[in-house]
């Protein structure tokens, strides 16, 4: 094969290669993460991100560069979970910005696409670490850079910068310290490296199957619980709008009236990119023919109401459509909170400190931009507080919060499930938003964290010998103890947390550890440390047998 250009075609068939290359390697990737903890999830968290734009792209109709484009670009940032994932959607962002007004691409094109990626994704981070996948990205853009100009031949220049992302990656444990210690590469930039690999075979004509499964349906809003006689309207109309233009909030008003006038049981949510759309009328071509003048129509949907087979379907619907009206008549109070919890125990004590919406998640299964997203609108409140409660969520809020207009989003970044615990219970309702949000941020800098699992794999780090099977007390900033007994490693790493100035010691007892156990755990901690306050709580988190906080 040897050509110059590539067109939206092909460039979409290399994007899904690499999504479904990435994906094939994730376990292995996972296995990357420095801690030897039942929870790395890098590759998961990688794989989750772009095959959610991966979806987007196979539902596409046409196949032009600027509708590729929004669907990579939309569907990785609204999918992306954890760090490595909100990074790569941000180096897809960033691409995809680069090569929107081009019908085809050549190697210039292409190098001033990833030059917009680095920067986009560099932006995205508070403070950029080397040796991670930017400079992994950094690497492979330099290299384009370099080969640009004197580039004939896209297979030789695409191969030159999969090779140098591979000497880059190699590198990245002179760049960290603690990927030496442990005998690892970057995991993230790992996972970068196999999407570029997963293109290039697309791009030399390598067999690939381009199945995406799992591909999303449209979440249709079924409605009604009348009799075929009582149907006023008699044509349930379903369809997303891809808009093409701005479509502020005067128009959406404008659009609802318009539904108003022809029809009842009106759905019209929309975003920056879509607009979903419900409505029962006698003629769904008029509700069609004006919202073409939007956009493109998707997932269009028109059920005959009067029909005995949909009476199950429209009865739903309806009572859905009932709920979010009666909901949107609910005033709106100043202030809400969302916390990323996991177990039923943290779950009960964020309800009972006024948490208003859990999403579960947390360490194990990171959520997505997404479910932030679906979190923030389910909570009826003009500020939204968000406690992602692990540092590899802080940045799936932080990209929500850009995302959202209707409402002021604040997130608390805190790492920890007891760092938001405190959070919570510092809010004053009687200080401003603002007061609140320093207030909150000055607390969780007061709480020590400690967390007790198991290795799953040997490894060196932190000047510690670790064996697979090892009880760890890991703190906020490393491992602190290793040990073969849950009780003596939890004792110790306590040991380690506290100082002169603790006052409270908080245990969370885990799904793995009895009741009794804990119980006793708290009556020695209690023994060690007379001067502090010592409690025990049921968390039910998996994975740690216990939580502890010093505060």
């Amino acid at each position: 094969m040897n050509t110059n250009t590539i067109d939206a075609v092909m460039l979409s068939k290399m994007f899904l290669a690499g999504a479904k290359n990435l994906e094939a390697k994730k376990e292995w990737i996972n296995e990357l993460n420095v801690f030897p903890v039942p929870d790395g999830d890098t590759g998961t968290n990688m794989t989750l991100t772009i095959m959610s734009a991966a979806k987007e792209v196979t539902q596409l109709e046409e196949m032009e560069m600027p509708v590729l484009a929004k669907a990579i670009s939309s569907g990785s940032l609204r999918g992306a979970r954890g760090n490595s994932g909100v990074i790569l959607s941000q180096l897809l962002r960033g691409f995809t910005k680069g090569i929107t007004d081009y019908k085809k691409l050549d190697a210039i094109s292409i190098v001033m696409a990833m030059e917009k990626a680095v920067e986009t994704a560099y932006k995205a981070v508070m403070k950029p670490k080397e040796g991670t996948i930017l400079t992994v990205a950094k690497g492979a853009s330099q290299k384009a850079m370099e080969l640009a100009e004197d580039a004939e031949d896209l297979t030789s220049f695409f191969q030159e910068i999969v090779k140098y992302a591979e000497y880059v990656l190699s590198k990245t444990p002179d760049m960290l310290p603690v990927l030496k210690e442990a005998g690892v590469v970057d995991s993230g930039g790992q996972g970068l490296v196999e999407v570029l690999h997963g293109a290039l075979d697309a791009f030399e004509g390598k067999e690939i199957d381009y199945t995406i499964t799992g591909a999303s349906a449209s979440a249709a809003v079924k409605i009604s619980t009348q009799t075929e006689s009582e149907i006023k309207f008699g044509y349930c109309t379903e369809f997303i709008i891809m808009l093409d233009k701005e479509f502020p909030e005067s128009e959406e008003v404008k659009f609802k009236d318009f539904l108003s006038s022809i029809g009842d049981s009106i759905v019209c949510v929309a975003d920056d990119e879509i607009v979903k759309v419900h409505v029962h009328t006698n003629d769904p071509g008029l509700a069609i023919q004006k919202a073409l003048t939007y956009g493109a129509l998707s997932r269009m949907k028109i059920d005959n109401m009067r029909e005995e087979h949909e009476e199950k379907l429209i009865k739903d619907a309806e009572k859905l459509a009932a709920m979010e009206q009666e909901k949107s008549k609910v005033p709106a109070k100043e202030v809400g909170f969302i916390a990323v919890s996991i177990g039923e125990g943290m779950g009960k004590i964020f309800t009972e400190l006024g948490v208003d919406y859990l999403i579960e998640g947390g360490q194990t299964m990171n959520p997505s931009t997404e479910d932030m997203l679906n979190a923030i609108e389910q909570v009826n409140a003009k500020s939204v507080f968000i406690l992602p409660n692990n540092k590899n969520i802080i940045l799936a809020a932080n990209q929500a919060q850009s995302l959202v207009n209707d409402k002021d989003i604040y997130v608390i970044p805190t790492k920890t499930v007891p760092q938001g615990i405190a959070a919570v219970i510092n809010y004053v309702p009687e200080k401003t938003v603002l007061q609140n949000e320093q207030n909150m941020m000055e607390e969780i800098k007061l709480v020590k964290t400690g967390q007790v699992t198991y290795a799953v794999r040997d490894t060196h780090i932190d000047d510690k010998e670790i064996h697979q099977g090892d009880i760890m007390g890991i703190g906020d900033k490393g491992i602190l103890t290793v040990g073969k007994d849950v009780m003596d490693v939890t004792k110790e790493m306590i040991g380690c947390m506290v100082d002169d100035d603790s006052e409270l010691i908080s245990l969370y007892y885990g799904e793995d550890m009895t009741q009794e156990a804990a119980e006793a755990l708290g009556e020695a901690v209690e023994e060690l440390y007379p001067d502090c306050d010592v409690e025990v709580n049921y968390g039910g988190q998996p994975i740690y047998y216990c939580i502890v906080s010093v505060e």
